[in-house]
């Protein structure tokens, strides 16, 4: 909301990757782009592999159909829709998303014998929110206090300011300020959201703890199956149908913003970019809905190799992405704000930060993959600073800052507070649900 988003809203792109050829040159734009769309198409396949998981537990069908079947229907209305069709669908998915929590959980709390029951059936270390003690160094602990708070800040500066997936809606509204008001929503109510559902997993995991039948139906070491299992054998039939929907909305909302980013990037950084710049609209239409295809087509495959990557979908998800999150920052930054930065710094601090998390992904198991997002992003601009400062080259002529005006508003004031509150508040539910 202060640094990046007014930057690239003024830069008029449809690829926000292209402000970094206007910046550096059109290696880093390629770089950058190619990086994105490897790293989104993974994690989409994970988020396909995971709608399959939903299918297969309702449907009775194998995991393969199930895949197979979302592909085709995800890349059908994607193709058909675009961007337009992605942010309407993704309102409508949201709205049923919630109203299928609020049900699943009253149900759960029913079958699970109310609050005072659940708390007291959950083991108390399931309980802990802030777990400010472990560090997740070499701890074993992947989602400690301090790597969730600050590879956590990284990740998401990086998802929502510089992923094309979420900022394709951002340069599509009229105005900067329309973007903040979009971003402070978000950043006011996704926590409620948040607290919505983790309250839910409470119950139906109390009521999987006290029903050994629920237990038995789960398949073992596939967690991921727990709530399409409670859905489809505990609640009435008029009801599950439509949290199956919400479901099914949950993911969807993901996967077409997904492709159509991939499109747009593949179609701006590089079919237009290096192999037809020539032609005209109605050919880069055409183009674009074959490229929602063959990213279609492409994360669908990866949905059947990247399903063993963690335990649960959710975490497979983040760690593809916190590989590329923090040095994909590291970029914007660079550009943004440190104006002696080179295009050659840039890149050899984008793969330094990349390479760096890949060792720790296969090396330093006991490393939390929270931290790849700070430690990939605080490399990067570290060996780009650095090698463009040791190894001077030629540097764009325009200030990465022009017109950059920071003021600080009422409302990245009110968030600041708002994100300490969100602490507090954690701290004492904690000691209410532990004592």
């Amino acid at each position: 909301m202060a640094f990046i988003v007014p930057v690239l809203h003024r830069a008029r792109v449809v690829s926000i990757y292209e402000y970094l050829e206007r910046r550096f040159d059109s290696q880093t734009r390629f770089l950058i782009s190619f990086i994105f769309q490897i790293s989104r198409a993974l994690a989409t396949g994970v988020s396909i592999y995971a709608v399959g998981i939903v299918l297969s537990a309702i449907l009775g069908l194998s995991l393969f159909s199930t895949i197979i079947l979302i592909g085709i229907i995800t890349v059908v209305y994607d193709t058909l829709g675009g961007i337009k069709a992605v942010i309407y669908s993704d309102v409508i998915q949201m709205l049923i998303l919630i109203a299928g929590i609020a049900l699943c959980t009253f149900f759960a709390y029913e079958l699970s014998g109310g609050w005072t029951e659940a708390i007291s059936t959950i083991p108390h270390d399931r309980l802990r929110i802030l777990d400010i003690e472990s560090h997740g160094f070499g701890d074993g602990n992947d989602f400690s206090f301090w790597a969730l708070v600050i590879g956590g800040f990284f990740l998401y500066a990086s998802y929502y300011g510089c992923d094309q997936s979420q900022i394709q809606r951002e340069m599509s509204v009229r105005s900067v300020s329309d973007v903040r008001k979009s971003l402070m929503f978000n950043g006011v109510f996704r926590f409620p959201l948040v607290v919505m559902y983790c309250t839910m997993g409470i119950f139906i995991g109390a009521f999987a703890i006290k029903n050994r039948e629920f237990m038995s139906l789960i398949p073992k070491d596939k967690v991921d199956y727990m709530v399409p299992v409670f859905v489809l054998n505990f609640l009435p039939h008029g009801i599950i149908g439509f949290i199956v929907i919400s479901i099914l909305a949950a993911f969807m909302s993901s996967l077409d913003s997904a492709i159509n980013s991939l499109s747009a990037a593949t179609m701006r950084d590089i079919y237009q970019r290096y192999i037809r710049p020539d032609a005209d609209e109605n050919h880069y239409f055409l183009w674009s809905k074959v490229f929602t295809v063959f990213w279609g087509i492409v994360c669908t495959g990866f949905a059947f190799v990247v399903g063993g990557i963690s335990e649960t979908v959710i975490e497979a998800i983040n760690k593809v992405g916190s590989v590329f999150y923090g040095p994909i920052l590291a970029a914007f930054v660079l550009g943004i704000l440190v104006k002696r930065t080179t295009p050659a710094g840039v890149k050899m601090g984008v793969l330094s930060g990349v390479i760096l998390n890949l060792v720790l992904w296969f090396g330093f198991p006991g490393v939390s993959w929270l931290w790849w997002n700070a430690t990939g992003c605080i490399t990067a601009v570290l060996v780009g600073y650095l090698w463009s400062v040791l190894i001077p080259g030629s540097s764009s002529s325009k200030d990465p800052v022009q017109g950059l005006q920071v003021r600080w508003k009422p409302s990245y004031v009110f968030l600041l507070l708002y994100f300490f509150g969100i602490i507090l508040a954690s701290f004492l539910l904690e000691r209410i649900l532990v004592v």
